[in-house]
């Protein structure tokens, strides 16, 4: 027998195609969870977010979500809101991963970076580094 885990995927979107996540949000993964404690996480995510037209959850198999494509974006900052690269410094891209890959690739540079309090990296889906690169 087989023991597939499900992700809860979803959160604030920019409209209601539901294909980009709203400016400022990031994509809410919860899981690895049986299919039961997925749908029973699913109801729970919906019912206490069920006014708010532009937010949505799904559920999707383990093995869908991790080859979805990740990127580790970062670098130092010009202050601790990490909204604006320092001055004189460029916006780090490393990619594409899957996402054990990534957690890995992130781990490495914050531990060479972990006494530098400007310094932050992210793991983000493809989608939001769009984002990103457009605020940079």
């Amino acid at each position: 027998m087989v023991i597939r885990n499900y992700y809860v995927i979803g959160g604030e979107y920019a409209d209601t195609n539901f294909e980009t996540i709203a400016p400022g949000a990031t994509e809410e993964r919860h899981g690895p969870f049986s299919e039961k404690e997925a749908h029973d996480t699913w109801r729970a995510l919906t019912g206490k977010t069920v006014d708010n037209a532009l937010i949505r959850y799904r559920i999707k198999p383990g093995d869908v979500v991790s080859d979805s494509i990740w990127f580790v974006v970062g670098g130092e900052y010009a202050d601790v809101d990490f909204a604006r690269i320092a001055p004189g410094q460029k916006l780090e891209t490393y990619g594409p991963f899957g996402r054990a890959e990534a957690l890995a690739v992130w781990r490495s540079i914050t531990a060479k970076t972990v006494d530098s309090a400007l310094t932050r990296y992210d793991i983000v889906t493809g989608e939001e580094l769009d984002v990103i690169r457009k605020n940079a």
